[in-house]
């Protein structure tokens, strides 16, 4: 037989477009439309229902950026129609190839019942099945003039991401706008031959099975009469009754599809649109489980469904009875889909306790997997956190966006630092936007690395971020694809479902050791740095507002402010959505997001500050007028303040001095740290007294800032590639070096800098007392793509380096040995990285600079090894937001030397967290809860949030290793259960937890995290 493949195949083709698809509507009539576009922001529904309108026409303009415009449409059914199925097809100007990234509708009918929503796929609203004749039509449409942020020349410039700067011209064009006889037959036609089609181009040409698709799908357009297709649909149909009905292979790969929206909580949009945007799709997902009685649909995020409950409770109340039913699916367990490497220890562990509490209080369900498929990357220490909340398995995808090593399992176990393993699945198919393509399901079948050893994987099916979820047409195919030769097998599955067959069938799946580090958006740990601050001074002060509310109320029966609290974390977990932190949304969402962060803090020093005055007492019942106290809030004791606790001020006794030094430049010293700053306002010089060693690399100059050039291939603000070193300019010219203070307590010198459009000035200061070189850095920024680093060459040697993560560290070496090892250019640090020699080591320390880079290198002179760590501060990238961080920016790092792991974490912890100083008439505070055990650290102390009074302590293990100690109540101690963190009794703790007496004995193995519930007696 001659082949004929490429024949067929093109005419299939071309059939299905101009002849097949466009029958599925075969009769039309236009439908009047008017419109009334609201002045500002987005309207509630009775108004924009009630507004008037205003004729337009289809090909008309509409749509200024970020506006709102309801539509309303009208028109009969002709009364040749009745029996027929008859739908609206409202296009406002969509691009069929931008589902999710344009505008927008939601369908009312006039009593302002949400219908469904309107998207570039899915422009379809259902009148009658069967119409009647003169039945009349009246829907109104809230349609959301989004721009196209990400178009189809990518990564350009834009003004269009933010309101303030996005202009008033027109959008859109309305399109179609009609009533028309919808044809199922044709419409399942379309179906059948789409699917047969796509399965052939998979198959092997020298199989039988694509041969006989290929024979059946010629007999169809055989079939088919291209000048009657509604009267031979069902005819060609026929022809297919047989391939389609042949079953699938026994050994073939068995999918599990679950309807799936991927919603990013902000992006290319403001946080107000996302409401919109979840509502719309929320109502056309459970419009198609009423349709579609096999289908399932699973939504993470629980602020998602809050913002439902808040803003369309009419929707939210279909939600809640397709939940109760059990076809619509709470996933995730997290309040947002988070950014897993920049959020602290707390912050990672409250995301699960908000978003399991919500579901736990809203649906009775408790999810056992987190749902993250879009994340950046995974911290070492998040095993553990998902599993002290109750959690077993992880879901995600986008580790198969990374650029260089192809990652060697799709189902495997995850171990994080302390030797917690999650079962995790990363889908074969490779997206999280599965829309039943042929090739898709092929794709998964083919690339699942663990064949021969399990079967299973999952496909999230459906538009993302807007673009309405599911569809009927992907439903259709998956249907079609549930039993099919030549197939990998479909059907619809509850992620619990699928991870217990996957765990049942796969009893010992590989294990991979350490953080999933995304070998691609590596500048997400730099990008929008007023957010990422914003972040950790949010971390930081609710920190302080809990151990402080708490321990007046314990103390002074100060009512504790438990819905304050708990609406502040939720806004602070809210801006950790993967797409804020990173600092890769558009101008509105960073501008906001600011704005968001200064109003937190206020809210926060206010409590703070009314809780510790609680403590402190009134100055005016002190005989001398008052004194002052000293807060520490840092989980460790300074200056003769436990932590947790205060003590009145005494003055320290100093032993700082600056000299000036031959050459230019200065000596500062402590006794403790000796630290030359050259002419250039550059570290040559910093010796640990202790041990007499020098930190700073013979040759080296520390403190040094870098400028490279910044411009990646894509995914501007997301993306640093690696080809940026190649370049690079030291900025060693000065404006100014000169003592900036002197005297006992401190000494400090000050430099300035200018360079391009930009200009920088840095205080070091030396304290007395203190171990560590204060480096605070302000800059104004007027540069664009560009890359400013902040450079400290150290004399250490070592392979590797600990870098902060949540509740513990992670080593990541300090070679390329490996490409693996390659990849990892820039990493991510909470609040310290560490390098290390046996018995002496350095560690660098800031607040709130996650992104940096370790290298090393052999001295020629020498011979000996300078490893050089440098601090991430600026980006200028123009994609999405032109103009990121342009302006005013304050960063402070600090240099240890002769720091071992305790100290990095101590320095860390007390860079941070800053004392207070409060007037009042007590002479102490004590803390609530004490540690003798310097390597046990508290990360929170709080009131349980059932309102019992009770207390919760979080405690973890620091170093790496084992430890033991004690954590003393200074309060008489009734109970002390070990719990969940949702703080519930629990017994997963693998240490010893032991009550004894007024306190509780632990034995922590390495990096255990332990949450511990104490009843006050009386």
């Amino acid at each position: 037989m001659h082949d004929d493949r490429t024949l067929v195949e093109a005419r299939l083709k071309r059939v299905l477009e101009e002849r097949i698809r466009p029958a599925v509507y075969p009769e039309s009539v236009p439908l009047t439309v008017s419109v009334w576009t609201a002045p500002g922001e987005p309207v509630p529904v009775a108004e924009g229902l009630a507004a008037p309108r205003s004729p337009i026409a289809v090909g008309d303009a509409w749509g200024a950026p970020w506006s709102t415009s309801w539509i309303t449409v009208t028109g009969t059914v002709p009364e040749a129609w009745a029996g027929r199925t008859v739908e609206a097809l409202i296009d406002l100007g969509f691009d069929a190839n931008m589902p999710g990234f344009q505008c927008e509708g939601l369908v009312y009918r006039p009593d302002g019942t949400p219908v469904k929503g309107l998207n570039p796929q899915n422009q379809w609203v259902r009148i009658a099945a069967p119409a009647a004749g003169g039945e009349p039509v009246l829907l109104h449409v809230e349609a959301a003039a989004n721009p196209v942020i990400l178009d189809y020349h990518p990564f350009l410039p834009t003004e269009l991401g933010d309101k303030e700067t996005a202009g008033d011209k027109p959008q859109y064009r309305l399109a179609r706008m009609d009533l028309a006889v919808f044809d199922e037959t044709v419409w399942q036609l379309v179906l059948d031959l789409e699917v047969l089609g796509e399965l052939m181009a998979e198959l092997p040409a020298d199989g039988a099975r694509r041969w006989e698709l290929l024979r059946a799908v010629e007999r169809a357009l055989d079939a088919i009469d291209l000048q009657d297709v509604n009267g031979t649909a069902e005819a060609a149909r026929s022809c297919l009754v047989e391939v389609l009905a042949a079953p699938a292979a026994p050994s073939a790969h068995r999918i599990g599809a679950i309807g799936h929206a991927h919603i990013d909580s902000a992006w290319l949009w403001p946080l107000r649109e996302t409401v919109r945007k979840v509502a719309r799709t929320a109502a056309n997902m459970t419009a198609l489980l009423e349709d579609e009685p096999d289908f399932l649909y699973t939504m993470s995020q629980a602020q998602q469904f809050a913002w439902i409950k808040e803003h369309r409770p009419e929707v939210y109340a279909r939600v809640k009875k397709a939940v109760a039913d059990g076809r619509f699916v709470p996933a995730g367990g997290m309040w947002v889909e988070s950014d897993t490497n920049m959020p602290s220890s707390e912050a990672m562990a409250r995301q699960f306790v908000h978003g399991k509490r919500f579901f736990l209080a809203e649906f009775g369900i408790e999810n056992e997997e987190a749902w993250l498929p879009d994340t950046f990357g995974f911290t070492g220490g998040l095993p553990q956190i998902i599993r002290n909340a109750g959690s077993k398995w992880l879901l995600t995808q986008k580790i198969s966006w990374s650029q260089i090593n192809k990652f060697p399992h799709h189902t495997f176990l995850w171990e994080g630092i302390d030797g917690t393993r999650i079962f995790t699945h990363f889908p074969p198919v490779d997206t999280y936007n599965c829309s039943m393509k042929g090739s898709e399901i092929a794709h998964a079948a083919r690339n699942f690395k663990d064949k021969g050893v399990a079967r299973h994987s999952l496909a999230p099916t459906g538009w993302g971020d807007g673009g309405g979820g599911t569809t009927r047409e992907m439903v259709g195919k998956a249907a079609r694809l549930r039993d099919l030769e030549g197939s990998a097998t479909v059907r619809w599955q509850r992620p619990a479902e699928f991870f217990a067959e996957a765990e049942a069938e796969y009893p010992k799946p590989p294990v991979w050791v350490g953080e999933l580090y995304l070998e691609l958006h590596r500048a997400t740990l730099t990008s929008q740095a007023r957010t990422k601050q914003g972040n950790r001074r949010s971390e930081n002060l609710l920190r302080e507002a809990e151990l402080w509310c708490a321990t007046a109320a314990l103390r002074t029966g100060l009512a504790y402010p438990y819905e304050r609290l708990d609406r502040i974390w939720k806004t602070v977990l809210l801006h950790q959505f993967h797409d804020i932190l990173p600092g890769s949304s558009i101008a509105w969402v960073h501008r906001e997001a600011e704005a968001t962060y200064a109003g937190l803090a206020a809210e926060l020093e206010e409590l703070i500050g009314t809780a510790q005055q609680a403590l402190a007492g009134d100055p005016a019942a002190d005989p001398a007028g008052g004194r002052e106290l000293v807060f520490n809030g840092a989980p460790h004791g300074r200056s003769a303040v436990p932590a947790g606790g205060a003590a009145v001020a005494v003055a320290g006794p100093g032993d700082c001095s600056v000299t000036a030094r031959e050459g230019g430049g200065f000596v500062l010293d402590n006794g403790l740290l000796r630290v030359v700053v050259d002419g250039d306002g550059l570290v040559v010089s910093a010796v640990d007294a202790a041990s007499g060693r020098e930190a700073v690399a013979p040759g080296g100059r520390a403190n040094l800032l870098q400028l490279h050039p910044d411009f990646p291939n894509m995914w501007d603000a997301w993306d640093v590639d690696q080809f940026y070193r190649n370049t690079v300019t030291d900025l060693v010219g000065t404006d100014e070096v000169a003592v900036h203070g002197e005297g006992p307590a401190e000494v400090a010198v000050r430099v300035a800098r200018s360079f391009g459009s930009s200009a920088v000035t840095q205080t070091l200061t030396l304290r007395a007392g203190s171990g560590r070189l204060d480096i605070d850095t302000e800059v104004d920024w007027h540069e664009a793509e560009k890359f400013l680093k902040l450079a400290f060459p150290l004399d250490v040697h070592t392979e590797r380096y600990a870098a902060e993560t949540q509740f513990g560290h992670q080593f990541r070496p300090t070679h390329t040995n490996t490409s693996w090892d390659a990849a990892k250019f820039e990493a991510c640090n909470h609040r310290f990285v560490h390098l290390a020699e046996p018995g002496w080591g350095v560690a660098l320390v800031t607040p709130s600079t996650y992104g940096h880079d370790v290298t090393r290198a052999v001295r020629a002179d020498d011979g000996g090894t300078t490893t050089t760590v440098r601090f991430s501060l600026l980006r200028a990238p123009r994609f999405p937001d032109p103009r990121t961080d342009q302006g005013r920016h304050r960063f402070r790092h600090a240099l240890v030397p002769g720091a071992e792991i305790g100290d990095a974490v101590r320095e860390g912890y007390a860079v941070g967290l800053p004392e207070r100083r409060v007037t009042g008439s007590a002479e102490s505070v004590r803390p609530l809860v004490e540690l003798d055990q310097d390597a046990l650290v508290v990360s929170a102390v709080k009131l349980a949030d059932d309102g019992s009074g009770d207390l919760v302590v979080r405690v973890y293990e620091s170093g790496g290793g084992r430890a033991r100690g004690r954590l003393a109540t200074s309060f008489a101690l009734a109970a002390a259960v070990p719990c969940d963190l949702l703080e519930r009794p629990w017994e997963g703790t693998r240490g010893e937890v032991v009550a004894d007496g007024d306190g509780v004995r632990l034995a922590l193995r390495p990096f255990e995290l332990v949450t511990l519930r104490l009843t006050p007696a009386g």
